[in-house]
Order: C-alpha cells, then structure tokens, then sequence
C-alpha cells in the first residue's frame, strides 16, 4: 500500500512541476511581449495578464514545493490561466511582431 501512495505522490509532484513550467513560460512571454500588441489584438491590457500569470507562477511554485496541494484550486486555477494565455492570447500577440517589411528571402 505505500507503494502506491508514493507512486501518485511522485505523479502529482512531476505534474505540479509541469504547472509551475507552464506558467514561468507565459509569464516570461508576457514580460517580453510589448503593450502595443495587447492593446491591436483587442485581449486584455499587458499590466493584467502580467498580474494574473504572476499569481499563476506563484500558486504553482508552492504547489511544486509542496507548500499547497497540488490538486488544489489555486494550483488548477493557475493552469488555467496559464493555459489561457498559452492558447488564446499567445498567438494573437505573436503575430503582431511579423511586419509587411520582408522580401521573397525573408525580412530586410
């Protein structure tokens, strides 16, 4: 029986550490993602995803550490969000950056 409970500790434990991945790298893409695109694209302002994935990023580092649970609501609330921005607004915003100045070989 305790092998059992350290194998799904050991599973829990490998998955909060993938939220905690998850979330560092939208944080650091909202971080070097300028203001402007946020604001073409028509999602939320960069002041507010940096706020909401900053939460995500610390949720999911407690949960990592074990400090919260990892089937906890602030650690799934942190996947969410983080999941959000990864599908929803990361695309959007990165297709701002490629402008109309490239040629038939690539930008000039």
């Amino acid at each position: 029986m305790l092998g059992i409970h350290s194998a799904l500790d050991l599973i829990f434990w490998l998955l909060a550490i993938g939220a905690f991945a998850m979330s560092a790298f939208a944080f650091v893409h909202a971080l070097r993602t300028p203001a402007r695109a946020f604001a073409v694209t028509g999602k939320q302002t960069k002041k507010l995803w940096t706020i909401i994935l900053g939460f995500a990023v610390l949720f999911s580092f407690a949960a990592a550490v074990q400090y919260l649970s990892v089937i906890g609501i602030f650690t799934i609330a942190s996947v969410i969000a983080s999941g959000i921005y990864l599908a929803d607004v990361r695309p959007a915003v990165k297709e701002i950056g490629k402008g109309g100045n490239s040629g038939p070989y690539g930008p000039w």
